[in-house]
């Protein structure tokens, strides 16, 4: 995943933290496929951030296992074969728990930013 450099610093570290929270608050709405969940990360974002396959898989993978999130397949909006991946109970409880400690981070950050 980047940032638009032109906008904003990129530190791949810091987005990797924030990539399993994107992807269970894109979920929260819809069952999507990947790419479907990419766009919507780069469209709410006003094409701030953009998620690459190499992130975005591995990503949805980990999150799969840990029973965040479960897949199953279907068939895109252009007729094509492909996984389609939901939030579960657990990945709703997580994504609750990762937006409260995320808007605590943020707080903490925009404080320092306005008063160091």
């Amino acid at each position: 995943m980047s940032i638009d450099k032109g906008k904003r610093m990129s530190n791949s570290v810091f987005l990797h933290g924030a990539l399993d929270l994107l992807i269970l608050r894109v979920l929260r709405e819809e069952a999507l496929h990947g790419w479907a969940i990419s766009r919507r990360i780069r469209t709410v974002s006003r094409a701030a951030l953009d998620v690459s396959r190499g992130s975005l898989c591995p990503a949805l993978h980990r999150l799969e296992r840990k029973g965040w999130i479960a897949a199953e397949w279907g068939t895109s909006e252009n007729n094509r074969s492909a996984k389609f991946y939901r939030l579960t109970a657990r990945g709703r409880r997580r994504l609750s728990d990762q937006t409260a400690g995320w808007q605590e981070f943020a707080s903490a950050v925009h404080r320092v930013l306005q008063h160091a």
